[in-house]
């Protein structure tokens, strides 16, 4: 017979030893300055977070409301599946997870803050779309149920966690609700012309008796989900320990690689490979990113989903448009370069292909720039049949653009790992590291081989044969010289 000990001294007996280290003068310290950041980055940009969330008046019409509703609603339950929700801090999942306490007590409050943190989110969703298509006197009855149906979501994304069939059902619900929500934005952009819909709403008694109805439903959810959260497996609350842990280690040691190591190691685990042979006409590095870029389908539909991308940012400024171009050929790019990183970290495979630094890194870069050329490729025939570019053969920058963004892209992968010997800066608000500031921009540096297309969107003229040229030159003698000056015919090592 199992016997529950108290669970609350337990923890604090472990908090207090694990913490030892830790004064409570340093933490009201750190505190204190991500309070005073976030009060002068809101009173910088108060303006533009009111024009962004609450506009004068409502310049949004119905069926993009319903869109970007639905495309948060389901990015929302995508990140709440992939963080788990219920997790457990390290010390807790080492120490608790198998003890003989109350499992429920142990997960409460994890499930507490995700409820707090899914709340939030969804209210702040729900309080852009409402300030941008409904009438500002019944925006706070929207506002609210917004935030019911976030933690809604997460009632789901706990219960997918606890049962593996309900998981299968809930990923792919939201696969379908966030493709639903840009397939509407997509033909509200080339087909509808929808007005914002000032008139028509319900009344505001209404909508409180809505919400209350909804609260109701949440509230008898809520009691439901608490009742059986202590039947969650011990599988998932680890795999869910991990993902918080390595994004808690992330943010504190600013190390992005630990993220993009752990995604990449679930994504392989969970594929049957077999071995296949490279085409013998391709050389023998790019044949295997051939091959790694065709088991990677599920990204491959992502991007190609991402496609539409700059063509709904066209309301915003021009020059964010063409950002969003080249920054998304440089992701579409990076699909592959998970290789470059490894041949940088370990070059053992070069020295048995008998391949210099030169060699190796042509060969990379062959599968990046035809992905990157790939995407932008769509990406500006869209905009083009939306009416949304001038005049000009646009399309045809797509071969340039590609370029930039495989050199974008491999260059980011050869970046290595954060160097946090660097110097450091005082500021005003803190000491800030230079090292993750120098990572951040290795490899969209190199987008600034892309400037003359930047410059051709954001003019909003017609593209001319000068310009092409002009962007076409730059690219490749830009390429060549990152391929010449990075390498040496007579080393092996990729290392940047």
């Amino acid at each position: 017979m199992t016997v529950l000990v108290p669970l609350r001294p337990v923890r604090r007996w472990i908090h207090e030893r694990q913490v030892s280290h830790r004064e409570r003068g340093a933490t009201l310290s750190n505190l204190y300055v991500a309070v005073l950041l976030i009060a002068v980055l809101g009173a910088m940009t108060h303006r533009q977070l009111a024009k962004i969330f609450w506009p004068d008046r409502p310049d949004l019409g119905a069926l993009p409301a319903l869109a970007l509703a639905l495309l948060g609603a389901g990015f929302l339950l995508m990140a709440m599946r992939a963080a788990g929700p219920v997790t457990l801090g390290r010390p807790a999942a080492y120490f608790l997870l198998t003890a003989p306490v109350s499992r429920r007590r142990l997960l409460l409050p994890s499930l507490r803050l995700a409820a707090l943190a899914a709340a939030s989110s969804a209210a702040l969703i729900a309080t852009a779309i409402a300030g941008h298509a409904a009438p500002h006197g019944v925006a706070g009855p929207l506002i609210a149920g917004g935030a019911l149906l976030g933690v809604g979501l997460l009632l789901i994304a706990v219960v997918a966690q606890r049962v593996r069939g309900w998981a299968t059902v809930t990923d792919r619900l939201a696969t379908s609700v966030a493709a639903a929500g840009l397939l509407l934005l997509i033909v509200d952009n080339l087909v509808v012309a929808d007005p914002p819909a000032v008139d028509g709403w319900p009344s505001n008694s209404v909508l409180v008796a809505v919400v209350g109805s909804v609260a109701v439903l949440v509230g008898v959810g809520t009691a439901s989900t608490v009742r059986g959260l202590a039947l969650t497996p011990d599988d998932r609350v680890l795999e869910a320990a991990k993902t918080t842990g390595t994004i808690f280690d992330t943010a504190f040691g600013m190390e992005p690689s630990f993220i993009t190591d752990m995604v990449a190691r679930r994504y392989w685990t969970r594929r049957r490979l077999t071995s296949t042979r490279p085409p013998a006409r391709l050389p023998v590095l790019t044949g295997q990113d051939f091959l790694v870029a065709r088991r990677r389908l599920p990204r491959l539909l992502w991007l190609l989903a991402a496609t539409p991308i700059p063509l709904l940012l066209t309301a915003a400024p021009a020059w964010v448009t063409g950002a969003a171009l080249l920054l998304g050929a440089m992701i579409a790019g990076g699909t592959t370069t998970a290789t470059v990183n490894t041949d940088a970290g370990n070059p053992v495979l070069l020295r048995l292909l008998g391949l210099s630094s030169r060699q190796a890194l042509l060969q990379r870069l062959w599968i990046p720039g035809a992905l990157a050329f790939g995407w932008s490729l769509i990406a500006l025939v869209l905009m083009q049949v939306a009416g949304d570019l001038p005049a000009g053969p646009w399309f045809l920058l797509s071969v340039p653009v590609g370029v930039a963004g495989g050199v974008a892209a491999v260059r980011r992968a050869r970046s290595g790992f954060v160097r946090n010997d660097l110097l450091p800066l005082d500021t005003p608000m803190g000491t800030v590291s230079t090292g993750p500031l120098v990572h951040a921009f290795a490899g969209p540096d190199a987008l600034i081989l892309g400037i003359p297309t930047l410059i051709a969107i954001s003019q909003e003229t017609p593209l001319t044969a000068t310009t092409l040229l002009f962007q076409t030159a730059l690219a490749l003698i830009g390429a060549r010289a990152y391929l010449a000056g990075t390498t040496d015919p007579e080393r092996v090592e990729l290392q940047a």
